[in-house]
């Protein structure tokens, strides 16, 4: 566990939503691992703020069931549950196959330009063994298919409501670094929406999204202690 980091550059907003997104960035990130245990007076100090935004952020993080607040053993970041990792793989596939047949043809040639500068990215954090690039790259693609379909709302909802969905993605980019099959399955996914293929396109967005699901079984028995079943 590497502990809180000052890393991150203020956001314009509240200083609860700085406090806030800096610690849910780091639980995702694992730099903050499940069991890990953390205190208003600690991040307060790391983060140089007052203990009010850090207890707020705390509350809205214990809201999404990334951080436990017990009265007697304190403030620790949640094990990743697996039932709320399905249920955020339920819905992302279910809004995603959908949202993937309008992509094809709701996409302009410049949002199709913008996924295919994504993907190529995606290729060079492949030589540059860059995990965390990846991630963020990821969620990117998803995003623009979003944007194209004028469905930025619904991308908003999702985010909030996948949490340990994204946990269990980070820790499988750590643990597996045949990240190709990713980069390829992206790649698919924009060819069928070039080519229109709405059918073609539906099926690889859901083998997609269960590829996570495919391997937790395995991750599970890697990292036991991140998880709570």
């Amino acid at each position: 566990m590497k502990g809180i980091s000052t890393t991150n550059t203020r956001i314009n907003g509240s200083t609860r939503d700085f406090v806030y997104y800096t610690l849910k960035d780091q639980i995702i990130n694992l730099e903050l691992e499940p069991g890990t245990k953390i205190s208003e007076k600690e991040v307060s100090e790391k983060l140089k703020v007052s203990r009010t935004p850090v207890r707020e952020a705390f509350l809205k993080l214990a809201q999404e069931d990334l951080l436990g607040v017990f009265p007697q053993s304190g403030t620790i970041v949640t094990q990743i549950d697996l039932s709320l990792v399905e249920e955020g793989r339920f819905i992302r596939e279910n809004i995603e196959k959908a949202i993937v047949r309008e992509a094809c043809e709701a996409l302009d040639d410049d949002q199709l330009f913008q996924l295919e500068t994504n993907i190529r990215l995606q290729e060079l954090c492949l030589e540059k063994e860059s995990h965390h690039k990846l991630f963020e790259l990821d969620d990117e693609f998803h995003k623009i298919l979003f944007e194209g379909c004028n469905k930025i709302r619904t991308w908003n909802m999702i985010r909030q409501m996948n949490s340990h969905f994204d946990r269990l993605r980070m820790l499988r980019l750590v643990a597996d670094h045949n990240w190709s099959v990713l980069v390829a399955q992206h790649k698919e996914i924009f060819h069928f929406i070039s080519d229109k293929k709405r059918d073609e396109a539906e099926a690889s967005m859901a083998l997609h999204l269960k590829l996570v699901d495919l391997e937790k079984g395995k991750l599970k028995e890697q990292y036991p202690g991140f998880f709570n079943e």
